[in-house]
This record gives C-alpha cells, structure tokens and sequence, in this order.
C-alpha cells in the first residue's frame, strides 16, 4: 500500500478577465466558496465603473462522480475572449468551447 498522498492539481487556469462595452467578464474559479454547486464553469460580469456584480452564469455543468475526491474533478475555464459577434467565447480546460449571447444570456455549445 503506498502512504504517499496523491499529488494535487499543480497549477490551475488563470484566464485574463476580458472588457466589452463597459462590462468585465471574470471566470469564476471557487464556485463552492460563494455557495455554488460546484467549482468552475462560472462567469460574472462586472461594471467597469463600479465593480459592482451585475450578473453570474453557469457555463456548464461539472458532473461529479461520488466514488472520486471532487476536486479531482473540477473543470476550470482557461480562456474569455469576446468573438466577432460580440459574443463571449468561453474555452475549458478540457477544451469544450461555449458562446454567451451576452444580450440573452443564453449559452451555446460549439461541437
């Protein structure tokens, strides 16, 4: 049997936050620390102005099996951009991709 703890996650995706239209978009790591189902797949915008939170989204899902440790499991967005559509382009880790139409809010899949 090997004591040796299992080596943890050495280094997560820090994706820049990206500005359109007097708007911040962030990429929220923690989720669970703000009370979140889960960790990753969230984004929250920010006026430029005034910092304040104006509204937070969940990108995706991140299924969790309950026979591993959860934060083995959790998936991180790794890139924000905004396409030439004004939409916010949203890449994970595991290299899915997603659009926000940012009027609607509603999230795309790219296959």
């Amino acid at each position: 049997m090997d004591d040796q703890p299992e080596k943890e996650r050495s280094e997560l995706p820090e994706p820049e936050s990206v500005c359109h239209e007097g708007i911040r978009y962030e990429a929220i790591p923690w989720g669970k620390a703000r009370g979140l189902p889960q960790n990753g797949g969230y984004v929250s915008a920010f006026d430029i102005e005034t910092n304040d939170e104006l509204w937070m989204l969940k990108i995706y899902d991140v299924a969790y099996d309950g026979d591993m440790e959860e934060d083995k499991q959790d998936i991180f967005i790794d890139d924000l951009r905004i396409n030439s559509e004004g939409q916010l382009r949203v890449s994970d880790e595991r290299g899915n991709v997603y659009v926000v139409d940012l009027t609607t809010k509603k999230v795309t899949e790219l296959t």
